[in-house]
This record gives C-alpha cells, sequence and structure tokens, in this order.
C-alpha cells in the first residue's frame, strides 16, 4: 500500500535485505570454492586461478545480483503473503545471476581459467544460502512488524462485506502497518456485520474533509458498482490532490474476475479483456513440463500404495478396484477419468448421476478413509502422464451436471478454458462437494487468470492438509 509518507521502517527493511543478500551471495560462493578445491570431495588439478581471484569473483557476483534483484522487485516493501510464494522468485534469480556470472567469466578471460565446476556448484550453494537467509529475514520482518506502529491511515469507502472483509486482513496483515480510521457509506442500506455503526463517518460525497481532518494515506473504495464512473473519478482525483494512495477492490470479486487491458488501434484506445496466463504457449509449455515430471514422480512413488490399496478394495468389497467415470475436460472434451473405487459397485444405479454427501451411505468402510485423505484421486496422475488432466486446475466436473449448470452459473463454462486438475484453488479452500457453485467457480477463475508456477506449488503443498468437505 502506498501513503502519503516515505516509510523509515520499509526502507530498513530493504536496505537490511539487500546488504543480507550481498553476504548470503558471496557466503554461497566461497562454499562453493571451498567444496571444489579444499573440502577433499573432489580431485584438484593443477593450474588454477588463485584464491584471491575467487574472491574478487565473489564480490562481482554479489554486486551483479544485488543489481539482478532489485529488477526483479525483489526489495519491494512491505512483503505480504508466505515464504514459500517467494521461493520461485529467488530460484529464478539465482539461476539467471549464475548464467549471467558465468558469461561474465568466460567473457573476462584467464590464465589459467576460472573453474567451470565452480560455477555449476555455486548455483546450488547461492541458492540454498540465499532461500536460508531470506526465509530468516521474512520472519524477523513479521516479528518486526508486530511491534510497530500502524501509522498507515486507511479509510474506506464503502461499509458492505467487502469492507469488513478488507478491514480484517488488513488487521491480520502487521507489515502493512494499516490503521482503518473509519468507512464512508456509498449507498448501503447500513454497515455491514462486523462494522459498528459508529465506525460510518458519513457519505462517500464528504471523503475530501475527512481526509484532512484524519491525516489519510491510502483511500480504498471496497464497492465500487455502487458508485457511478464521476464519483470514482472524484475519488481518486481527491487521494491524488491529498497525495494519499488510492485502491480499488475490483468488480472481480462479486461479479466477474477477468483483468482488461487497454489496447491502442490508431487513435481508440480500446478496453477488453487481458489474455489468461494460460494462453501464452511458453507458460502451457511449463505447465505440461511441470504434470509429466510430477506425475511420474507422483506414481513412482505411489504405485506400491495403489497395489496394497487395490488389493484391500477387492477383498472388502465385490466389483473392481478401480473406478471408471466420464468427466469434461479442456474446452468441454469428454475424457474417462480414474479413481480407487471408494463406493458399492453400481452405487448409481438406482439415482442416477447425484454428488455425494456427508456420511453418504454408499461408501465402504475402507474407502470412506480413501476419500478422507484424497487418496482416491492417486489414479488420476495417469490421466495427467496423457495430457487430460494437470496436476492443478478446476476440477473436472460430469458431463450431466455441466448441461445442467451452464445455463445457470454465469461464466461457468470457462472453467473449461484449461485442463482440469487433481487438485485446485477452490478444492485447497474447501469449496468441494455440497458447497456454494457460485463461489467455487470464482475461485476457479480467479486461479486461470492469476496462474503461475509459484502458484501451482502453493496449491500443491497445501493440498495434502486440504480435507474439508472430502466425503
Amino acid at each position: 500500500m502506498r501513503g502519503r509518507h516515505r516509510d523509515t521502517f520499509d526502507v530498513l527493511c530493504s536496505a537490511m535485505a539487500a546488504v543480507a543478500d550481498a553476504l548470503a551471495v558471496v557466503g554461497g560462493f566461497l562454499l562453493a570454492v571451498w567444496i571444489r578445491f579444499d573440502s577433499g570431495w573432489i580431485s584438484v588439478p593443477r593450474g588454477h586461478p588463485p584464491r584471491a581471484m575467487y574472491l574478487y569473483a565473489a564480490g562481482v557476483v554479489a554486486i551483479l545480483d544485488l543489481f539482478l534483484f532489485q529488477s526483479l522487485k525483489l526489495y519491494a516493501r512491505p512483503q505480504d503473503g508466505h515464504f514459500t510464494d517467494k521461493i520461485p522468485r529467488l530460484v529464478r534469480a539465482s539461476a539467471i545471476g549464475a548464467l549471467l556470472a558465468t558469461a561474465l567469466a568466460f567473457a573476462i578471460r584467464t590464465e589459467p581459467p576460472f573453474s567451470r565446476l565452480v560455477a555449476a556448484i555455486a548455483f546450488v550453494t547461492v541458492t540454498v544460502v540465499l532461500l536460508v537467509e531470506r526465509n530468516i529475514l521474512f520472519q524477523l520482518e513479521r516479528h518486526w512488524a508486530r511491534h510497530q506502529a500502524r501509522k498507515r491511515n486507511v479509510l474506506i469507502v464503502g461499509c458492505g462485506s467487502v469492507a469488513a472483509s478488507l478491514r480484517e486482513t488488513l488487521r491480520r496483515e502487521p507489515r502493512l502497518r494499516a490503521n482503518v480510521v473509519g468507512f464512508l457509506s456509498c449507498g448501503e442500506a447500513g454497515p455491514a456485520d462486523g462494522i459498528r455503526p459508529g465506525e460510518v463517518l458519513g457519505p462517500a460525497a464528504e471523503l475530501g474533509s475527512w481526509m484532512d481532518r484524519l491525516g489519510v494515506d491510502e483511500v480504498v473504495v471496497s464497492n465500487p458498482s455502487m458508485l457511478s464512473a464521476d464519483r470514482l473519478t472524484e475519488i481518486l482525483l481527491e487521494a491524488e490532490r491529498q497525495l494519499a494512495g488510492f485502491s480499488m477492490v475490483p468488480d472481480v470479486f462479486r461479479l466477474l474476475t477477468s483483468r482488461v487491458e487497454v489496447r491502442q488501434v490508431g487513435d481508440v484506445a480500446l478496453l477488453g479483456m487481458a489474455p489468461w496466463p494460460l494462453d501464452y504457449f511458453w507458460n502451457r509449455v511449463l505447465k505440461r513440463i511441470e504434470d509429466v515430471v510430477g506425475a511420474a514422480v507422483g506414481l513412482a512413488l505411489t504405485a506400491p500404495f495403489l497395489l496394497v490399496a487395490a488389493w484391500t478394495i477387492r477383498r472388502t468389497s465385490p466389483g473392481p478396484a478401480f473406478y471408471r467415470q466420464v468427466r469434461c475436460g479442456e474446452n468441454g472434451r469428454p475424457f474417462v477419468l480414474y479413481k480407487l473405487r471408494t463406493m458399492v459397485a453400481n452405487a448409481e444405479a438406482e439415482s442416477g448421476p447425484v454428488w455425494t454427501r456427508p456420511d453418504d451411505p454408499r461408501r465402504t468402510r475402507f474407502g470412506a478413509f480413501l476419500r478422507r485423505w484424497n487418496l482416491d484421486e492417486l489414479p488420476q496422475l495417469w490421466n495427467v502422464l496423457k495430457g487430460e488432466m494437470s496436476l492443478v486446475g478446476p476440477r473436472p466436473e460430469r458431463p450431466e451436471f455441466v448441461e445442467r449448470f451452464r445455463d445457470e452459473i454465469g461464466r461457468y463454462m470457462w472453467r473449461h478454458a484449461s485442463k482440469p486438475g487433481m487438485t485446485g484453488w477452490a478444492q485447497i479452500h474447501g469449496l468441494r462437494g455440497q458447497t456454494d457453485l457460485n463461489e467455487r467457480i470464482r475461485y476457479d477463475l480467479w486461479y486461470l487468470e492469476n496462474w503461475s508456477l509459484a502458484l501451482d506449488f502453493k496449491i500443491l503443498a497445501r493440498s495434502f492438509g486440504a480435507r474439508a468437505n472430502a466425503y
């Protein structure tokens, strides 16, 4: 969040991160030199640059990496989210730094030349030391932020449920150091639960006077759909006049989630939907590599369990060990999904296609255990390897339900714009089974519109503990 005053705490955190990164890079590089020449683990050839040359090289690499990290916005403060969200960007930064350093070593020839093996080892050691250093720094910043005064005065325009949720979010994140000083109504019938009537200062038209009185650093519009375009413009300009930041909760949380982009066609500016990340070829290639590697490793690791589980199913319940079911995949194309059978054979012979419900009597005893721990989904690794599914994505639905919901739920079919997943953003938030379908769709579309490898890794990591509504 941007305020009217430069925050000394954030500046100090950024400076400390730069110093710590430099020390981590130098330490990781020198550790690689020690492993190569002094550890005794690798034979040492005759004739290699003196240690002083590698010390100079470590300093050059550290300076190079600092400029690189700055360009990748690794010193932007305040930080938010979880440290696991930062890992892919840190690894990518380390890899780019290693490539640039190697290219520089080849460009500046020495006699004897620098060891190529040192460069390879340094990528690993620098990355490991950097991740450890950044994790420690991340935890320290969060700890220190809890003891800092909340100096960023935030005024929220709107007093509905989104405004209440926003206040709670700001309250839970100490690193933002946001102090919500009040709310301005913008046509709501009354304040939402969690907002006391006395906290609503007045209508949005009184924004300017309240900003003067309260020393507001940031104005956040929580319910833009309740305001006219002219009123929104006035709010933005008022915030600008008073050197305060301006933010707006987009209608994506209420109506759609699509990002927009402005394209210039001659002298005309066109506003339209921005491409989703997976619309780009190389992103699809990266996701496919992730899927193939993950599914292959997953099948290799879980094969013994699958054999034991299949044997147990056959021994405890008449019928096949594996269950096949037609689901809708990318672009709505049907495919056969594989699962470990968790219900009695022909469970839908009388009822037809229905969703599983809590304490479903059709489940077998062993099947209830498998479903509780999401273990019945493991055979879908084969679907992923075949290219019918992805490790992460919207959960695939049955054709009968797709036909039913495509006209009832707005933007429902957009979730079929990419491959379905074994797990997904909605699933780790407990949105599966008999839960709000509109909410589930919003989570699915948010994932598709914000996809990244880092987000996939985060979802996969959280999936192991995501058992809400797993019945």
